[in-house]
């Protein structure tokens, strides 16, 4: 469903979040491990949402990323839509370019009730609630 940097996006989002609640800056390394994640490939990921200020970063020897309460605020659907793009609101999901509701593919209209709920489970649901799921102990972040 989502790309794979999607994916770790969201998890170094929960990662950084609740280490911000410790009041602590997180380095690359640091996430990278924490979410069982490639190193190279999460520089990538936070400079991108550090450059779409779903996150925020300080350089030099006391920084890394963190979090205040704006960006704990940051639904799930802005993650997705600052690493993915759109595609989750206007894609097919076979991958058609012509799918519509007057040309739709074999399972557009039953793929459409599933994604109205995901579309809404991800608009509903901030970092922060992740961050609060994860405390519960209900909920894990790693493998």
């Amino acid at each position: 469903m989502f790309s794979k940097s999607c994916e770790y996006a969201i998890k170094a989002m929960i990662f950084v979040a609740q280490k911000s609640k410790e009041e602590k800056r997180v380095g690359v390394k640091e996430i990278a491990a924490g979410i069982s994640s490639p190193e190279h490939f999460i520089a990538k990921i936070m400079q991108e949402l550090s450059r779409k200020r779903l996150v925020n970063s300080i350089k030099g020897p006391n920084g890394g990323f963190y979090m205040t309460e704006n960006e704990l605020n940051t639904s799930v659907a802005d993650i997705v839509k600052a690493i993915d793009g759109d595609g989750i609101y206007l894609d097919c999901v076979l991958g058609l370019k012509t799918c519509s509701e007057k040309s739709p593919c074999p399972v557009h209209f039953e793929f459409k009730e599933i994604k109205r709920k995901l579309i809404a489970m991800l608009e509903n649901n901030t970092i922060g609630n992740f961050n609060e799921k994860l405390e519960s102990g209900k909920y894990f972040l790693k493998n």
